[in-house]
This record gives C-alpha cells, sequence and structure tokens, in this order.
C-alpha cells in the first residue's frame, strides 16, 4: 500500500462500529431469551469469527450488512458444536467465550489462527478452573479444550492482570454459577460488559473495595432480548482525528463515536498534548454514550507532560500505536511505561513499533515495558504491519506526515477491525 503525503484532512465520515462492543453484543444476545437486533456491527474478520463460532453453537444468526439479528437461545441452551471453533485472530472472540462454555454441560475446543495460538490463556483458565470447569491447554495456550459444567461453583476472584477481557470471562462464566460471582480489579478497565448485561436486564451489582473495585453477577440472572446499537469504534476514530489535528487547515467530523469513559482516555490525553477537538450530539445505547467529534488542524502549544503509565495504559492500550505516530509531532515527544502487554497482542506491538518509527527516520528507545519517541521529520519509508491491523493504520498516518512516500507491507490487515479503511482514509486527504 503506498501512501503519500497530505496537506490536510477535509470532510465528514463515519468509522465502523466499536469492536469490543460489537463481540459483546453479539454473544450476550445469545445468551439472551429472545430476538435481538444489533445495528452498526462491526464487519471485520474478528467479529464475524464470533458470530460464526456462535452459529457453531446452535444460535440462528440473520447477518445482513451491518444489521446483525439474533435469536437468543438462553444463557445455558448452547448445543455441542460439530467441531473446533475457530476464532481466527480474535483473542476476545476466545477469552468471551471460553467464559460463557464453561457453564454449558458439554465438551468444545477453542482455536485460532497462529498468532492467536501464540498468546496467553492462562489468565482466563486458573479462574474456570477455579468454578469447576476442565479445560486442557497447549502450554497455556490455545487450543483450549472445555469440559464444561452447569452450575459453576461461584468464586471470588481477583484479577492478575488488568485485563476487561479476562473480567468479562469470568462475568460470563458467573451467569451459569450457584451464588454470585465477583471480580475484584485494582485497576480499572473497559466496563462494556457490565453496561450491557445492565441494559439485558442483569442486576450487576458495583462497590468500592479495599483492593479497587468490585463487579459481581447472579447466577440466577436472566438476559432479556433488546434493539442495540453498536456506537463507532472510537479506536478507529483515533486515525483519523491524529490524522487531522497534526495537519493544519483540517476539518474532520467523525460521527456517532463511543465515548464510553473507560474508552475515552485517548481523548483526553490528545487534548492535554494539543490537538483540537470538541463534542456535540451526544447519545446513549444499552448505557453505552456517543457523540460527533470535530476536529481543527494545528496543534496548540501544552504544557502537559507526554508521559503515560500506570494505571492510565489499560484504558489506552489499544491507541499506543496511533499515539506513538502523535509523539512524534509533538514538543518533548510521547514516553510509555506499564505496557508490556503490548508484547503479546497480534504482534509484539512494542517491537513492531520503534522498528517501523526508525525506519521512517524517528529517535526512539525502546524498554521492556514500553517506549520514548522524540519530536522527529518523519520520512518516507517501506514498513511493515507485521499482519497487525492497528500498526498498519498508525503508520499509514504516519505515511501522510511524512517527507516522501510510504510503502506499507501486508495492508490488508486493517480489514480484521476497519473494513474499508484506506479508502476511508482518500476520502479526506487534500494534496
Amino acid at each position: 500500500m503506498l501512501i503519500r503525503p497530505a496537506k490536510r484532512v477535509v470532510g465528514a465520515i463515519s468509522v465502523p462500529g466499536d469492536k469490543s462492543i460489537s463481540h459483546r453484543a453479539a454473544i450476550l444476545a445469545a445468551m439472551a431469551d429472545g430476538q435481538s437486533e444489533i445495528s452498526h456491527y462491526l464487519t471485520g474478520e474478528d467479529c464475524l469469527a464470533t458470530l460464526r463460532c456462535l452459529r457453531q453453537l446452535g444460535v440462528e444468526i440473520e447477518h445482513v450488512g451491518t444489521t446483525v439479528s439474533v435469536k437468543g437461545v438462553g444463557k445455558s441452551g448452547f448445543c455441542a458444536p460439530d467441531g473446533p471453533l475457530d476464532c481466527g485472530n480474535s483473542g476476545t472472540t476466545m477469552r468471551l467465550l471460553a467464559g460463557v462454555l464453561a457453564g454449558q454441560n458439554f465438551e468444545s475446543t477453542l482455536t485460532g489462527d497462529a498468532s492467536l495460538r501464540r498468546r496467553p490463556m492462562n489468565r482466563i483458565i486458573e479462574p474456570l478452573r477455579l468454578m469447576g470447569a476442565e479445560i486442557d491447554s497447549n502450554e497455556g495456550m490455545a487450543p483450549l479444550t472445555i469440559r464444561g459444567r452447569n452450575p459453576l461453583n461461584a468464586i471470588s476472584y481477583k484479577l492478575p492482570v488488568a485485563s476487561a477481557q479476562v473480567k468479562s470471562c469470568v462475568l460470563l462464566a458467573g451467569l451459569n454459577a450457584n451464588g454470585a460471582t465477583e471480580v475484584i480489579e485494582r485497576v480499572a478497565t473497559r466496563n462494556h460488559t457490565e453496561r450491557m448485561l445492565r441494559g439485558l436486564g442483569v442486576e450487576v451489582q458495583i462497590s468500592a473495595a479495599a483492593e479497587g473495585k468490585r463487579i459481581s453477577v447472579s447466577g440466577d440472572a436472566h438476559l432479556s432480548a433488546s434493539v442495540m446499537h453498536v456506537p463507532s469504534d472510537i479506536s478507529g476514530a483515533s486515525f483519523f482525528i491524529v490524522a487531522a489535528a497534526c495537519l493544519e487547515q483540517s476539518m474532520l467530523e467523525v460521527s456517532n463515536v463511543g465515548i464510553n469513559p473507560t474508552r475515552a482516555a485517548v481523548l483526553e490525553v490528545l487534548q492535554g498534548l494539543g490537538a483540537r477537538m470538541e463534542l456535540d450530539d451526544q447519545g446513549e445505547s444499552l448505557g453505552e454514550p456517543s457523540a460527533t467529534l470535530r476536529i481543527t488542524g494545528g496543534l496548540v502549544a501544552s504544557s502537559s507532560k507526554g508521559i503515560i503509565g500506570g494505571a492510565a495504559i489499560a484504558n489506552l492500550i489499544d491507541e499506543v500505536p496511533i499515539l506513538a505516530v502523535f509523539g512524534t509531532q509533538i514538543e518533548g515527544g510521547i514516553e510509555f511505561r506499564d505496557a508490556a502487554e503490548l508484547r503479546v497482542k497480534e504482534t509484539d506491538r512494542i517491537s513492531a513499533i520503534v522498528e517501523n518509527l526508525r525506519r521512517m527516520g524517528a529517535e526512539t528507545e525502546e524498554f521492556d515495558d514500553g517506549f520514548r519517541v522524540e519530536k522527529s521529520q518523519l520520512i518516507g519509508a517501506e514498513v511493515d504491519s507485521f499482519g497487525d491491523h492497528r500498526i498498519a493504520m498508525a503508520f499509514a498516518v504516519a505515511g501522510l506526515l511524512a517527507k516522501g512516500d510510504t510503502t506499507i507491507k501486508n495492508p490488508e490487515c486493517a480489514d480484521v477491525s476497519f473494513p474499508g479503511f484506506y479508502e476511508t482514509l482518500e476520502s479526506v486527504v487534500q494534496r
């Protein structure tokens, strides 16, 4: 994919539905009683993998464009699959379905592509075993063979890592447990599952605890079918926000963007470091807030230090690649610490970001748990997506900001979360 430098970004766009919310909407609709309608569902490869797995588990699903109709089977009404459930490259599919399958009275196997089979799964295996499920794995990685049980044992589980996927896995398993299952998180993570469960009629108890926050659900709960609208993905919007903010004379509008507080940290960081934007037309669906974003080009002076670490990382983990590109444009650059989780994503994102930035002439330093990048004039170069959708899209934006042309190897992986990304980008770029 050839990316040429841009002068400005101008226009109005809508980005695809939120990836995290799309996964959860389909899975929770399948666990509900009755027919649910989901609009603006993400049609990227990861979310399509979730639909395929649910169909294999006996769920009737109609999918036309970005509208998905799901005939729920109830929380324990799934059928044994006729073969392994292929999650593709989607860690969310595997980890959330593992929680559902742990509470079914049959055996199932979750697998995926080579990249997914290298990602750590002990973080969900441990709590599900405590709840009574039997799980075999390949040294803590997929394939996972789950021999479910209903009811499961209710547990109180303290998250060893800040992970919304692990939290969601345990809560979904808790819906088929013999009592109240609670998760204690020291660092607040995305709360899409909790919001959507409440929207579907489940009582979710949330309270402060000495160790952080306590979230619990009861095995007596039932989910009611609903009409759901998935807001646009703020992570997908962030690529366009950075491009518009960094290019003078840009004027960009992005509609219906999800602004859940556990996801909107990227907006706070960008504004704090000099990006100019405003929010308008705010709304809500199933507890998920959304708004139209308007971005004006040209960075303003900022006194904020571009150092991001600690608890802030958990709610910025998907936006680090594009924030790294943003860091090449601001005084003082940007530094990320406590981000070792990035090394076990679709690729080692820390290594991939640093390597590509260096290819483009940026001054950067790599750490075990992060990296630092200085303000730099980017130079067009050949960069590699490493098969990671967020790396591909981040360096497409870097190409717009660079001097000279940039070529991205393996660009098609952007379809995982943003089908049509390059076409949408070209539609608002002016040269």
